[in-house]
This record gives structure tokens, C-alpha cells and sequence, in this order.
């Protein structure tokens, strides 16, 4: 099977990229460098910019792909500039949108892939599901190959908190020199962590699969926990005892605003705030092989190691210690 990923090197992708390989499918990356992850070097570089059609047009001339992946498509533009040029040269294109598209706040705690989409707090899960909607109208009308994957909060080389850190490694740093962190609410609230590698198990069986073409899937971990729990692991995994403080997500949001990080509303209030379980009957119906085996326990120690490997990764992001802080101070007083 030959398959274009395009991204292919990121927080989810590469555990994607790793696993096709693996499987023996030809994989080709499209991408504006010519170097990629270390395991990924057996892989086929394609280099063009994605957002310059042109040039995609020019590497691709010739090729057609059993599959196309878009890892990195956020806006309803970039959707409909891949109807354009995949239309003819693939037999199934399969769009990463989120499940933070899901109805916010839900109706019913239990997510499936019928549950609505609609997030009035996050214009990246608005622009989400406007680029389904482009999809779909394509696939019902041109018979254009579609299927979409709705991953939620999916780690690996990154630090899946609620706030705080993401692609850097500002809490952990904060945890380990004593500092207080923030939980958002009360903690109580019910989240979900995917860990990469059982994230690609379900996504390559999908790969090709001629019967998932024309729907949607979410894939996540069958674990759920909440967010004290999450945080104890974390703090356990970077070997210290947990210091943190719940406050509530609106006050977070409010702070957030004088620190010109709108963002964060849809990032709590829009998603990580709300109590969620995903049901994956739909991808273990299509995916028999699929089950999630990592508990974030054993996952996230993995994380760490990885941070802790090489002193480069250990990186500070200044403005989220200074909004921590800020967070901190204001609701202490």
C-alpha cells in the first residue's frame, strides 16, 4: 500500500509514521525539509509546502496513492485546497480533525461519533467542524473518498496538562522545585489521555480500509480519570510529591485575558473542563485489532524519560510561568 502522509513527524504522526512502516506500507512524507524523526529515515521525503499548491503539484506530478493523510489541515481553506488536489491522484483521504469538535458542554457525558458538533467556545473546533462539513458535502456529491479521525487529548513527547505545558517542560519544572500548579475546578471532573502508539494501533487499520470511507471515528483510550488523579501521576512520574491548587476554569479564563491568551477559553471552557467518556465500539468495530494497552501511568514515565534524555528538550516557557503565577497570586488573594 502506498501512503502520503502530510506532517507525519508530530506529537501523534509519528508513532503513525513508525507503526505503517512497520506494517510494510510505502510511506512518503510530505514536508518542507528534507530531514525527519529518528526511525522515520526509511520513509520517502517529499519536499514541497503544502500551502503552496504549486509546488505539491510539481512532486506529485505522476503519483497516485492508495491513501492521503492531512496531519496538519486546520482551516476550512486548506480542506477545500486538498479536494482540489487529491481528488484525482488518491482512492481515500483521511482528515485529523478533534474531538473537541463535540458538543460543549455535552448533553449526555457519553461521547460516540453521533454525538452533535458544536463548540461556541473554540474557534479552532468551529473551524474543525466547518472543515467536516466540507467533507462531507464533497463525499456526498463528488463521491470524494473521505473518512475523518477525531483525536482527543493524545500524548507522547509532549505534556498533556490542562494548563501550564504542552510541547515544553514548564511543569514539570515547577513541580520539581516545590512550586504550586494549577488544577483546573475542583478536579473531579472525568478527562481521557491517549497515548500515541495505541492512537496509530487503531489509525493504520483504517488505512486503505474501503468500508471507512465516508465516515468518522474518534480514537482514544478506554481509561478514564480525573484530574487530580492525572496530575498525581504526573507529579509521580517526575518524582516528587504534587503541589497544586484547584481554581475554578472561569476565574483561569478571566486572568488569561490580561495575559492576551484568549485561547485558553476554548482550551478549558471549550474542552478539558468538561466531564467526557468516549465510546470506541465504532473504531473496534471497524478495527477489531484495536485496544488501547498504555495506561497514562506507565505512558507518561515514558514521557519523561524522553524529556529527561536530552537537557535540550527541557525547555521553559516563560509567559506560562508568568501566567501561573499571575493565576496563583490573584486567587490566593
Amino acid at each position: 500500500m502506498k501512503v502520503l502522509f502530510i506532517g507525519g513527524t508530530g506529537n501523534i504522526s509519528t508513532a503513525c509514521s513508525r507503526l505503517a512502516m512497520e506494517r510494510g506500507i510505502n510511506l512518503f512524507l510530505l514536508n518542507r525539509g528534507s530531514k525527519t524523526r529518528s526511525g522515520l529515515e526509511e520513509a520517502s521525503v517529499l519536499k514541497a509546502d503544502i500551502n503552496i499548491p504549486e509546488q505539491v503539484k510539481a512532486v506529485l506530478k505522476g503519483q497516485h496513492f492508495d491513501v492521503v493523510v492531512n496531519f496538519i489541515a486546520f482551516t476550512p481553506e486548506e480542506v477545500k485546497r486538498d479536494i482540489e488536489l487529491f481528488t484525482d491522484i488518491c482512492d481515500q483521504y483521511i482528515f485529523i480533525s478533534s474531538a473537541s469538535a463535540y458538543q460543549k458542554p455535552p448533553s449526555h457525558p457519553v461521547i460516540t461519533e453521533s454525538t452533535p458538533l458544536a463548540n461556541p467556545f473554540w474557534d479552532y473546533s468551529r473551524d474543525k467542524i466547518t472543515c467536516e462539513d466540507i467533507l462531507t458535502k464533497a463525499y456526498r456529491e463528488q463521491g470524494f473518498p473521505m473518512t475523518i479521525v477525531r483525536p482527543s487529548h493524545t500524548y507522547d513527547m509532549v505534556i498533556p496538562a490542562a494548563i501550564g505545558s504542552w510541547e515544553d517542560f514548564t511543569l514539570i519544572d515547577r513541580m520539581r522545585k516545590g512550586k504550586l500548579v494549577v488544577i483546573p475546578g475542583d478536579g473531579s471532573s472525568l478527562w481521557t489521555l491517549t497515548h500515541s502508539d495505541d492512537f496509530a494501533l487503531g489509525f493504520t487499520g483504517l488505512l486503505g480500509l474501503r468500508q471507512a470511507i465516508g465516515h468518522s471515528f474518534h480514537i482514544t483510550s478506554d481509561e478514564i480519570l480525573t484530574w487530580n488523579q492525572i496530575y498525581e501521576m504526573m507529579a509521580h512520574a517526575a518524582g516528587v510529591e504534587l503541589k497544586a491548587l484547584h481554581v475554578p476554569s472561569d476565574f483561569i479564563c478571566k486572568v488569561a485575558d490580561d495575559f492576551d491568551q484568549q485561547w485558553m477559553r476554548g482550551n478549558l471552557l471549550g474542552d478539558k473542563a468538561n466531564s467526557v467518556i468516549f465510546d470506541n465500539t465504532k473504531i473496534k468495530r471497524f478495527v477489531p485489532e484495536y485496544l488501547a494497552t498504555i495506561p497514562f501511568s506507565e505512558g507518561f514515565k515514558r514521557t519523561i524519560a524522553w524529556f529527561d534524555a536530552d537537557p535540550s528538550r527541557i525547555r521553559i516557557d516563560e509567559p506560562s510561568m508568568q501566567l501561573m503565577d499571575e493565576i496563583l497570586s490573584r486567587y490566593q488573594r
